[in-house]
């Protein structure tokens, strides 16, 4: 299981997140401030985490519009503190992937 956060306005227009693939929804902690704060997380049993890791943060990257280091820093921060740390090597090497293609 892991957790996505996903843009409130992308979520409604997305036939992915049917209420077939998402069992729940979290909430996230209330120190995440800035483009992301209004965002909410879903949580979904994955078959291949780490590119749906991926595609979750190439999604929030251009939905949320992350300009800069600090704001992809912010995105890192809420995968990590929604996700058990056994997942957190996933979500490391989701990002680094992404990073290696900018």
């Amino acid at each position: 299981m892991d957790v996505e956060v996903i843009n409130k306005r992308r979520r409604k227009k997305d036939s992915r997140y049917s209420s077939k693939n998402i069992s729940f929804s979290a909430s996230l902690p209330s120190d995440v401030r800035g483009i992301f704060a209004d965002s909410i997380c879903a949580v979904k049993y994955s078959v291949d985490p780490l590119a749906d890791f991926r595609a979750s943060i190439v999604e929030m990257i251009r939905v949320v519009g992350v300009r800069d280091w600090k704001e992809m820093e912010e995105l890192v921060y809420c995968y990590v503190v929604l996700n058990s740390s056994d997942i957190h090597g996933l979500i490391g090497d989701a990002f680094m992937s992404l990073c290696s293609c900018f």
